[in-house]
């Protein structure tokens, strides 16, 4: 693991206000995330996870527009969130190619790289179907291979096998180890204390602050 620091967050907080009430979800959070690290973080509901992974993307990433997906993957980050973000009118293969494509990529190369992650996460056989035509287990791993096809430096994900059986479960999480030893990394947020296991370090959020 290298000793560079890639995110830094010094004293972090934020608050959310409705007409009745103010809720802090975020109380004062120092946390750094060194380049090349695999960072699992905890927590119950509520506690802070997905609003800390939002703001280390920048913006709440269900109200982005196609146009500031592609920005962001454009820097070099994978995310996979929860609502999975799949464009509708895109097939499996196409919606996993759009970041090669994005990054203008010729087409034979994005080709094999989508057809290798595809292979690995077992949904090589619905590589035509719509995200319509999809069960969400093979909405997530569709998502998975979308944010990992490539190889980006900065992977943020949002309970990336909340969907999957153990075992489809389990192949997400070794293409993330093998995405992590090759160099990318990689911060999630996980209920799941096995997924956290693959992960080198965990921080616990408890009531928007680190508990552990």
């Amino acid at each position: 693991m290298s000793s560079t620091s890639m995110i830094k967050l010094d004293a972090l907080t934020k608050t959310f206000t409705t007409d009745e009430v103010e809720t802090t979800a975020l109380n004062a959070i120092d946390l750094e995330i060194d380049a090349g690290e695999f960072l699992a973080v905890m927590g119950p509901s509520g506690c802070g996870k997905s609003t800390l992974l939002n703001i280390l993307l920048g913006q709440s990433l269900s109200r982005c527009s196609e146009g500031d997906l592609t920005a962001v993957r454009k820097a070099n980050i994978g995310f996979v969130f929860q609502n999975f973000n799949l464009i509708d009118n895109l097939s499996v293969f196409e919606n996993v190619e759009l970041p090669l494509f994005y990054q203008g990529m010729a087409k034979p190369k994005r080709r094999e790289l989508v057809d290798e992650q595809l292979a690995k996460l077992g949904i090589a056989h619905r590589r035509d179907h719509f995200p319509r035509q999809l069960s969400g287990g093979q909405q997530q791993r569709t998502a998975v291979a979308r944010a990992i096809v490539s190889s980006p430096k900065l992977i943020l994900a949002d309970e990336p096998t909340g969907n999957l059986d153990s075992s489809n479960g389990n192949d997400v999480m070794s293409a993330l180890v093998q995405l992590n030893q090759a160099g990318t990394t990689i911060v999630m947020v996980t209920h799941s204390e096995h997924d956290a296991k693959f992960a080198g370090r965990v921080v616990r959020l408890a009531d928007g602050k680190i508990a552990a």
